[in-house]
């Protein structure tokens, strides 16, 4: 074992250590971070990272590999008033998120520029004002050293929970309801695109809620949501839950902002490995980006042969998948909702892999254009693109089935 490694893991060890005895003094209430005291700098050359809270949390600290990143959990903290421009004074960190992880816990992600390793971790708290300084430095470490070190250890009251294998639900009657996943992207420590008025995640929770109340209330739907409140939910695990709930078709809403060009109008996306455009294929790259900036690990991801079989499997959902992207284009556009000059497009998205579920990616503007922006923060014409987005479930659904019916006979 290398003396890094060492290092590493001692730091850890010590801060699972800390933790317990904090579980034990039973802090309660949210913790807040005093923005004017925390610091991310650098020392010489290590990094200092210095983040003063209202009280003692229990904390962990790890980092992972392919992209280096630095992971910080707590119990959940109240990050009111942080901005991560003003806190990240460091060459050595390109990025930093923070925001909810899973309920009740939040996370802070930095991403680094080289491998830097956790030399030194820990929480003081102060015994008069019950304030605390969590000092965190990190040192550069050799990449395979860091790669050797990366890695949390398993913990249920952190941890996503693993993916997991779910027997499709018996066939039901034909007049049964359709079970419908609706996937509002983004959440907790992935906000998505913002602007000055809103912010994608929690417009697109607002209008997931809203679409399912229209759904539920025509009597023709199930509809179960990937995220119900402000929480991380990775896009392995949103493909997971889609299973779990037996779902007939997948539907993910997003609302992003695009740099490059004056993109604008509702866009239906469908799964392919060679995206449309080069619009596409860097939507698709961020939304895993922004994946990994949360803290997943993907060391366990599927290998190349897995990969092959699930495209096989696809080779009968991929022209439904296709059929509802068209029919929810046609259905959305007939509400005199304004489309994109090229409503229909694909990409490798990596929340419409599931490979026996029908899947599309709908944004439903785009906050990067004044138009969209106007549209999206008016509840009227939320309630427009919720119609046409029904009756295309219901068109879809027609087809599918007398399609379905002609290949059985």
């Amino acid at each position: 074992m290398s003396r890094i490694f060492k290092i590493a893991t001692l730091a850890l060890g010590l801060v699972f250590a800390l933790t317990g005895v904090l579980w034990a003094q039973g802090f309660g209430g949210l913790a807040r971070v005093d923005a004017g005291r925390s610091l991310i700098t650098d020392a010489g050359r290590e990094v200092g990272v210095d983040l003063h809270l209202s009280q003692g949390v229990p904390y962990r600290v790890f980092t992972l590999d392919s992209p280096p990143r630095l992971v910080l959990d707590f119990k959940e903290v109240d990050w009111s008033g942080l901005d991560a421009s003003d806190l990240n004074k460091s060459a050595r960190i390109s990025d930093v998120k923070f925001g909810t992880y899973v309920p009740g816990w939040s996370r802070m992600v930095l991403a680094l520029t080289g491998t830097l390793s956790v030399a030194q971790a820990g929480l003081e708290v102060d015994p008069v004002t019950g304030g605390a300084h969590l000092a965190i430095r990190l040192a550069p470490v050799e990449a395979e050293d860091f790669a050797a070190a990366a890695g949390a250890l398993r913990d249920p009251r952190w941890d996503l929970p693993d993916p997991q294998q779910f027997d499709r639900p018996s066939p039901r009657r034909a007049d049964a309801p359709l079970r419908v996943m609706l996937d509002p992207g983004h959440g907790g420590i992935d906000p998505g695109a913002e602007t000055e008025q809103v912010v994608e995640k929690h417009l697109v929770l607002t209008f997931a809620r809203e679409l399912r109340e229209l759904l539920v209330r025509s009597d023709r739907f199930e509809v179960t949501l990937t995220r119900d409140a402000d929480y991380f939910v990775s896009l392995e695990r949103r493909i997971a839950l889609a299973h779990e709930a037996g779902a007939d078709i997948f539907i993910s809403l997003h609302a992003d902002a695009l740099a490059e060009g004056q993109a604008h109008g509702a866009t239906v996306y469908t799964l392919s490995d060679e995206a449309s455009d080069i619009a596409s294929a860097k939507l698709a790259e961020r939304h895993d980006r922004d994946d990994l900036l949360s803290g997943v690990d993907l060391s366990d991801t599927d290998d190349e042969v897995t990969d092959i079989l699930l495209d096989l499997a696809r080779q009968e959902t991929r022209p439904r998948s296709q059929t509802l992207a068209r029919v929810l284009v046609d259905n959305i556009a007939a509400q005199g909702t304004p489309m994109n000059r090229r409503p229909l497009r694909s990409a490798s998205f990596s929340v419409l892999k599931a490979a026996d579920i029908p899947s599309v990616l709908i944004e439903i503007g785009f906050l990067s254009s004044p138009r969209d922006l106007e549209n999206l923060v008016d509840p009227a014409w939320r309630a427009t693109m919720a119609t046409g987005i029904r009756n295309a479930l219901q068109d879809w659904r027609a087809q599918d089935q007398a399609r379905r019916a002609l290949v059985r006979h």
